[in-house]
Formats: C-alpha cells, structure tokens, sequence
C-alpha cells in the first residue's frame, strides 16, 4: 500500500541563502539542553547539603527531567508537524527558560523536582523541532547530511562544555548558577531564531491522534519508571514490574491503534523501511552501551583518580573535541563509502575501544586512558551523525518532526536503559568483591553495608578506620575498576550487536544514491501538485 503526501512548496531563496545561520541558531537552541544535562551533575554535592536532599531525592531531581522529556517526545514531535516545528522551538525554549529561573529559586527538593520536571516539557519541544526545522531547510541530500553531522558535532561538544561551565560557575557561585546559565543562552537562540529560523509545517493536515498521543505518553512513562527504580527498588520489586507490565500493554495497544486509525500520529509502517527501522535499532544499542560506560567512567575519574566534577569536565575535552571534528567528516565518508559501511566502521572502532577500556586499572595514567576516549569518539562521530541522517532520510520531509522524535526517544530509552542495566551489573559484582575485600580487613556491620553501596561510601569507611585505611581504600578501587571492566565489556558486546544489525539490515546507500531515490533534487512540473512516497519512507 502507498500513501499519498502534498508536495511542501519550494524553499525561499532567502531561506536557502540563509540556512547554514539557520544551523547555527539550531545548534544554539540545542546546546542549552545538551549541556543542562551535564552540568546538574557538577551541583549534586551542593544540591545535598544546601537542600539536605538524600540520595533518592538527586536521583528524581535528575529523572524527573528524563521522565517528562522522553513521554512527550512522540507527542511534541507530531504536533510540531501539524501547528508549526519555528512556533514549538521557540515556544519550548521559553518554557525550558521559565523551568530554569524556577529551579534556580527553589528552596526545596519538592520545588526543585517539579522545576526539573517542567524543563523537560521545554526539552520535549525543542530537540525534535531543531532535527525536523533542520531536514526541512537543507533539500538537498549531501547538504542535509553535512548539516547533521554538524548538528551532531555540536551535541557531542555541549556534553563536555557542561562540567566544565558549572565547575566554573560553583568556584565563584551557588548552586542556582546552574540554572541562571541557561537563560541567557536561551534568549539568544529566541531573539536569533526570530530572525533566522523559517517556519514549517505538515500540509497534509489530519485529526490530532489523542488516543495516540496518550497511550504513548502512558507506555514511555511506564517504561521509564521501570527502569528509573529497577536498580534501587529492585528489578523484581512489584512496583518495577507494574511499571513494565503497564508499558508491555501500552506498547501493544498503541501498535495497534496506530495501526487502525486513519490518520495515525506515528505511521508504524513507517518501521518496514530497513533503512529508517535498522537506523533507529542502531542509534538504541549505541546509546545503551555508551550512557551506561560513561555513567561508569565518570565514578572511575572521579573517585578512583580523585579528580573533581571541573578536573573530569576539562579532562574529557579531547573526547568532545575528537567527536565535533569527525561527525563533519563522517558526512564526507558517507559520500563515498555509503551509510552503511561508515556506521558499520564506527560501531566497529566504538566496540574495540570500549574493550580496551576494560584493561585499564585503578593507576592507569590518565593519558592512556584518554587516548583510548578519543579513538572511541571518533567510532562516534562516525556513527551517530550518518545514523542520524537515515532516521531522517528515510521518512517523507513532512513528517520530520515526528521523524525526530523517534530517533530522540530511542536515544532517551537506550541511554536510560544502559545506565539502569550496566550499572546494575556492575554494582551487583562490586558488591560481591567488596564483600571479600571487607572480610580481609574484618569490616562488618553497617560499615560493610555502606561500604557495598557505593565506592564513595567504601572510601569513606576506609577514611574513618584507625589502621589500614589506605589499604582498605586501595583494594576497594581494585574492586570496583574490575567490576568496571565487566561493565565495559559488556557495553562492546553490545555494540557489536548493533554493527552486526547495520551491515544485515541499512540499505548500502550513499548520499548520491539517495538524491536518485528521493525526489528530493527534482524539480516540480506544473500540475502535478502531489508525490507519492512509500509508506515505508524513501
């Protein structure tokens, strides 16, 4: 079956002359949640003494963005389709803007929360709108694979930008600092966005899909939780398998409503592509296994080496920067080698460096270790830009703001879930080891128990003994980079999977094939005011 889409008008010259500031703005707009993500982190220790806030309660201030952000990206995705991708980016910036001054005044961990929970409305709106505005201003296929990746260098970059901003800002500031940062980033990317950024839209306009809109919104959200509290509550725990029975559910009945209904908000045919289905099942895997690695690395920087949340930020710039020199470039490679080949040869290299990391060890020198994160975020660059463009690619341009925000919810999902799953593993061995560790150095009782919990909680009953502390401390790291390297292997299995998915499943197509299959770069002849696309995507 085929289904019919209008032709969208041909882009204003002005607008085609102006795209690559258009990027710019773009990029601008999504910086400021890229880097919020990272930067909270910096505040944590502050957030628990200013605000008395318990381990539980940093958790829900960090997932309770996650949680909102990631529910309502299909939704945000289809509207912005349907009333206008300019009008969501702008109206999600001022949103994201309002959350942050609130967060900044809190004065509670009740406050801050909800805060953090409305900034991921204003998230939800603005990362599909800069994906989709993007698609719809760069026609021509090489272009708007260039452009991507540019997109994709930059979101690289903001990750490292974070920690390194707010370690900055608490050398010289309070906690709120965090948040204050983000407005006036946030009226740039308005006032440039008002001038720069064009306005599109779905012309096909259909019913709003409410009960679309709500079961998707209802099965995210309960996946979330389930796997938000699988690793505190316990993977068997009846409020963790409610979360996961409710999202089986959900799942089943929004494939088939979506299905069913005529003007769905989420055409699941959409998935018999290869191209746009394999894609997406790619970017998942990889964000699975490098969300849950990081999430390990960045204990193992700072409490194994000791250095603090600013000396880890400014140490992780050679990775950020090794990602926004390639993901440009990756483009260029596609171009001659096709999608295929390039993702498959990152996911490749992203697999070898995640096993070299497990080898590393407790006195690993910091510049060996960090070669290795350099060799990784090349296989990244590599990766995640031209998998990116075939999520986008693949679907009709009237539809990429829904496009966007499959690929943005297979990254949210994929990272919650390997952060969740890695971490879980890892922590499980280490509290075995550290089970041993403490029977040699006869710690028993709560100390053992606070000692299993974490390695911050095992150094510091290793500070409070009298003798054989720093004995104690040592081995505990010992304890804690093995269980790493299980982590880390772990991940590399998993993104091997994922190359293995790529080179059976993406279509071999380079950006000059896809130009010839797209339709793309050719002109409209008078009276023929419609195209026929595929279900499936081009």
């Amino acid at each position: 079956m085929r289904k019919t889409f209008a032709l969208q008008e041909p882009l204003d010259p002005a607008v085609h002359a102006r795209r690559w500031v258009t990027l710019g703005v773009l990029c601008l707009s999504l910086m400021i949640i890229v880097m919020d993500n990272t930067i909270l982190n910096v505040a944590i220790p502050s957030l628990m003494e200013d605000l008395h806030a318990s381990n539980t309660d940093i958790q829900w201030i960090i997932d309770a963005y996650t949680l909102v952000f990631a529910c309502l990206l299909l939704t945000t995705g289809s509207l912005s389709d349907r009333f206008g991708r300019k009008g969501a980016l702008q109206i999600g910036i001022a949103l994201f803007g309002l959350g942050s001054i609130s967060a900044a005044l809190s004065d509670s961990v009740t406050h801050l929360i909800v805060s953090r929970a409305f900034m991921g409305i204003g998230g939800a709106l603005i990362m599909p709108s800069t994906l989709s505005i993007l698609t719809n201003v760069f026609r021509d296929p090489k272009e708007r694979g260039r452009a991507i990746a540019i997109w994709a260098g930059f979101s690289g970059l903001s990750v490292a930008i974070g920690p390194v901003t707010g370690g900055l800002l608490l050398e010289h500031f309070e906690w709120s600092s965090v948040f204050w940062v983000n407005i006036p980033i946030g009226l740039a990317a308005l006032g440039l966005g008002f001038f720069f950024v064009p306005t599109s839209r779905d012309p096909n306009q259909g019913k709003i899909d409410i009960p679309g809109a709500v079961l998707s919104v209802i099965t995210l959200g309960a996946l979330l939780f389930g796997i938000i509290e699988g690793p505190v509550r316990g993977w068997t725990d009846g409020l963790v398998l409610a979360g996961f029975g409710v999202a089986v559910v959900g799942a089943i009945s929004f494939i088939s409503w979506e299905l069913h209904v005529d003007e769905p908000m989420l055409d699941m045919r959409f998935f018999a592509n290869p191209r746009f289905s394999a894609a997406n099942g790619a970017i998942t895997m990889t964000f699975f296994a490098l969300f849950g690695s990081m999430f390990l690395m960045t204990q193992y920087w700072q409490l194994v080496h000791g250095y603090s949340p600013l000396g880890a930020g400014v140490r992780l710039i050679p990775y950020a920067l090794c990602m926004m020199i390639t993901a440009p470039l990756s483009a260029r490679l596609v171009e001659r080698l096709g999608s295929k080949r390039v993702i498959t040869t990152g996911l490749s290299i992203v697999a070898l460096s995640l096993l070299t990391l497990s080898f590393i060890h407790a006195t690993t020198p910091y510049p060996r270790v960090i070669i290795v994160f350099c060799v990784m975020a090349v296989g990244m660059g590599m990766t995640m830009a031209p998998a990116t463009e075939s999520v986008m690619g693949s679907l009709p341009r009237e539809k990429a703001g829904v496009g966007s925000a499959v690929n943005d919810t297979t990254r949210q999902v994929g990272g919650a879930l390997g952060v969740a799953i890695i971490g879980s593993i890892v922590t499980s061995v280490y509290s075995s080891r550290v089970t041993d560790v403490a029977g040699r150095f006869d710690v028993r009782g709560e100390s053992l128990a606070r000692a299993k919990d974490s390695l911050a909680n095992a150094i510091d009953v290793g500070r409070e003994m009298s003798t054989s502390g720093t004995s104690f401390i040592d081995d505990v790291k010992d304890a804690f980079v093995g269980s790493l390297s299980i982590g880390l292997r772990f991940s590399a299995s998993v993104i091997v999977v994922a190359a293995l998915v790529v080179w059976k499943f993406l279509p071999a197509r380079s950006a000059d094939a896809l130009a010839d299959h797209s339709g793309e770069a050719a002109e409209v002849t008078p009276g023929d005011p419609t195209i026929s696309v595929a279900a499936g995507g081009r």
